[in-house]
């Protein structure tokens, strides 16, 4: 699991489940210090890239989305892959 950010997009890669998560929260923490730095309001999340997911794993994009958005950034789910859609639908898991 890893999040990279290139101008007003990030890019969600690998394993978002709990055992990907679990050693990776670092990766998290750098891509919110980068969001500090941007004069972009908006950021895309870009799903494409992610290999598996679950319920873990949309729990901790969820938390690091509403962290953005106390940077005052709207961050915007895109791409989002199969995997990510079926594990949504059993989760209250928002969109937006």
């Amino acid at each position: 699991m890893s999040i990279f950010i290139e101008g007003s997009e990030a890019h969600l890669v690998g394993d978002w489940t709990l055992s990907g998560t679990v050693g990776n929260i670092s990766s998290l923490s750098r891509s919110l210090q980068q969001l500090n730095a941007t004069q972009d309001k908006q950021l895309l999340i870009n799903c494409r890239r992610i290999g598996k997911v679950d319920t873990s794993g949309l729990q901790l994009l969820r938390v690091w989305m509403e962290c953005a958005r106390i940077r005052g950034i709207t961050p915007r789910l895109t791409h989002v892959t199969e995997g990510m859609k079926l594990v949504m639908q059993h989760t209250d898991f928002y969109l937006s």
